[in-house]
Formats: structure tokens, sequence, C-alpha cells
């Protein structure tokens, strides 16, 4: 480890904006996270150490001055490049909320999607810093700052879909051909019944594939294997329900995890805390520094 960085310890703090839009600050010192995905856009920088991570079968290490930029369901892990470990500042953004940005959500054909998940642009990762940090302090409740949070987020999420954006979306996740209505019905079934204990067998049936033809072409459209979308919708279901205020050891049940241990593990290897930090944090938003 180099002499004069700090090395981090494995934390993050969350904090709630207008619109949806959740704040996050982070140091993770060894944290893995597993193969996972987002309901919505992630716009993240990286403020030190390198941050290596996977998405859509290719490699990455991102550093200070670089952004991580996600789509909705863009599969991706993480975890640190060297023995330093690193720290980033993230925005867990809602869809609609992005299209608003840009007017898609009156005129579709204005959407737009990220082109890379790993860009440099030092400029926009000075201002999102600023910007982050500004209002991770003015935050602390609405009232007269919510026009100026939100025309501040505003700008500057249209600004980096003007720079690094494209219409249509580069690797789009929808199948293409006969198979596209068939992988359609099974993301469906997941969503339905994410909180069953399915099989390929079972996906098999619904998307009238074999088994083998369906693992591969689910992996083709959507850069991702069956579990690792059948996770990512429990754990965003488990995140809903605790915001509700709903038991841990329920939400567990509720969302077909095993127990509370298997609760907790992929929990935390998707978000990066455990459901109870992630509770304490997200459901009581205080300043964050």
């Amino acid at each position: 480890m180099s002499q004069n960085a700090r090395r981090p310890v494995n934390q993050a703090t969350f904090g709630a904006l207008p619109h949806g839009v959740t704040l996050m600050q982070a140091d993770f010192a060894d944290h893995v996270f597993e193969r996972h995905s987002h309901e919505g856009f992630v716009i993240g920088a990286t403020t030190f150490g390198i941050q290596r991570f996977g998405c859509k079968g290719r490699h990455y290490d991102s550093q200070a001055g670089d952004f991580v930029l996600f789509n909705p369901d863009d599969d991706h892990d993480g975890r640190p490049g060297t023995e330093d470990g690193f720290r980033y500042t993230l925005w867990y953004v809602p869809e609609d909320f992005v299209a608003s940005c840009t007017d898609a959500d009156v005129e579709p054909g204005r959407k737009r999607y990220f082109a890379n998940p790993h860009v440099t642009d030092r400029h926009m990762v000075e201002r999102f810093r600023a910007l982050s940090g500004g209002l991770a302090e003015a935050h602390t409740g609405l009232g007269a700052e919510s026009l100026r949070t939100e025309s501040l987020m505003r700008a500057f999420i249209g600004t980096m879909l003007g720079r690094h954006g494209e219409r249509p979306q580069a690797d789009a996740i929808h199948a293409r051909g006969a198979d596209n209505a068939a992988l359609s019905r099974v993301r469906d079934y997941i969503r339905t019944y994410y909180a069953h204990d399915l099989t390929v067998a079972d996906l098999a049936v619904v998307a009238g594939l074999s088994r083998a033809h369906l693992t591969r072409a689910f992996g083709a459209a959507y850069h991702m294997p069956p579990h690792v979308y059948l996770n990512a919708m429990r754990i965003r279901q488990a995140q809903a329900l605790i915001r509700r205020g709903m038991p841990l050891t329920a939400v567990a049940l509720e969302c077909g995890f095993a127990d509370q241990s298997h609760f907790t593990r992929r929990f935390k290897g998707g978000v990066g805390v455990t459901p109870s930090a992630w509770r304490s944090m997200y459901c009581a938003p205080r300043r964050l520094s």
C-alpha cells in the first residue's frame, strides 16, 4: 500500500434526494460486489484508488477522474483494484427521472442511454463531486431547497447524457428475432415469482425453449444468467419492503431468501452494506460528509 494513502474501511452512507434519487458515498477496502443490476441509472465517480469492475462481458479499471455509468439492468460486479481500496460517490437515479431530463417522458424518441460504462471526464467529475457534496449538505429537508436541488440535478444529468449518451441504447437489453417474446415472458415471470425457488426448467417451460437454449439466449440478450436477474429482483423488492418498515426477518422470507444469513449475504453482495445498515442509513437519511 502506498505510504501516503489512507486505507479505507468498508463503509457506505446513503441519503435521499428529490424524485427518488439516492446519493451514496462509500469507502471500500476489500468488499467484493457480486454480479447484480439496478432498476434505474447509476452515475458514479471514483474519487480515490482503483475501482475494478466487469460489465456486459468486459473489464474496466476506474480511477480518480473517471465515471462509472450504468443503464437500467446493466449487469456488473465490483472490487478494489489494489490493496489501497477505493472510494466513490454514486447517484442511483430512477429511469423516469432521467427520461424527464431530456423530455423523453413526453417525446420517447429523445430517450438516451449511456454509451459506455466507463469514461474519463475530469471536468464533469469535479462538477459531480462538488454538486454531490453541496446537495448532501443542503438537502437535510426539502423546503426552499427543492427547486434548486432538482434544477441542479436535471442540468447535470442532461449534460452527462449530451456528452456521454447515445440514442438508441448501444447494446439494447432486448433480444432480437423469435426469442424476443419468449425472453420477455421469462423476465416478467421472474419479476412476478421472484419469491419462489425457480429452476431453469420452470423458466424453459415459460419460454417454450429448451433449457440450454433459454440459458444461452437469456445471457446473450440481458448479459446475465437468469439467477443473477432473479437475485436483483429479490434485492429490489427487499429494499421496497424495508422502506415500508417490514422487519428484516419477514423481508427475507417474503423475498424468497432461504434464511436471514442468505438474505444478508446476497444483499450485501449487491448493495455494499448489510440490510440492517442500509435500513438505518436509508430510512433515516442524514447529512453525508
